[in-house]
């Protein structure tokens, strides 16, 4: 296991603190926590459960939402 020292000001120390204590965990088992929720390269279990939950939602390649208007003529400089 690595370790790492952070440099916090002391408002955001205060946070750290008083979240940690919240949640009964240590600090440094808080912030790991938090950095393993904010840095995730995936979606989160409530949002891929949306997946499909709108049957009248169209998308790209199903038919019903291919159709794009004409762009907006642009004017020339």
């Amino acid at each position: 296991m690595s370790q790492i020292t952070l440099y916090l000001d002391d408002a955001t120390q205060a946070l750290v603190d008083q979240a940690a204590h919240a949640h009964g965990m240590s600090k440094s088992r808080w912030v790991a926590e938090a950095i393993r929720r904010y840095a995730a390269q995936e979606w989160p279990p409530a949002c891929l459960n949306l997946a499909g939950s709108f049957p009248d939602f169209p998308l790209v390649g199903d038919g019903t939402g291919d159709a794009q208007p004409e762009d907006t003529p642009r004017l020339g400089f």
